[in-house]
């Protein structure tokens, strides 16, 4: 009688783990990097999605840096009363990100507490209390 021997019993080979290499941010050229600092000094914290067209939409991003210097430039208004201008407006659509980086840009401009608590004052005749509220906590909380 012919004894069956059992058939081995086949052990997996394991492969060597991969690491996972995070994925590479492309690099940030030289002048765009230039253009984001002076943008944050203007306006405040830049956010994230802007930063990303650096690199995401680089066209883009030089098309708005671009605009946005061409708008804010001295004109027949000067830098100064356009953000006043700004900081009314953001206030008006209740944008917190938008009042709190034009008024740490105003600031950067020599613009004081008075001049903007002016401005949100046509803001409220206009856009009523809540608007006119709205910025001047705003203001409070960041020209002390």
């Amino acid at each position: 009688m012919a004894v069956k021997k059992p058939a081995a019993k086949k052990t997996p080979v394991k492969k060597p783990a991969m690491k996972k290499v995070p994925a590479k941010k492309p690099a940030v050229k030289a002048s765009a990097a230039k253009d984001l600092k002076s943008l944050e000094k203007k306006i405040g914290k830049v956010p994230k999605f802007f930063k990303e067209l650096t690199t995401k939409e680089p066209e883009m991003f030089n098309m708005v840096m671009r605009f946005e210097q061409h708008i804010w430039d001295d004109g027949k208004l000067s830098k100064k009363t356009k953000k006043i201008i700004a900081i009314a407006i953001a206030a008006a659509l209740r944008d917190q990100h938008a009042v709190r980086a034009q008024i740490a840009g105003a600031a950067n401009l020599g613009v004081t507490k008075g001049e903007v608590e002016e401005a949100l004052r046509v803001t409220f005749l206009l856009s009523g209390m809540p608007a006119y509220v709205y910025g001047k906590a705003q203001l409070d909380e960041v020209m002390k």
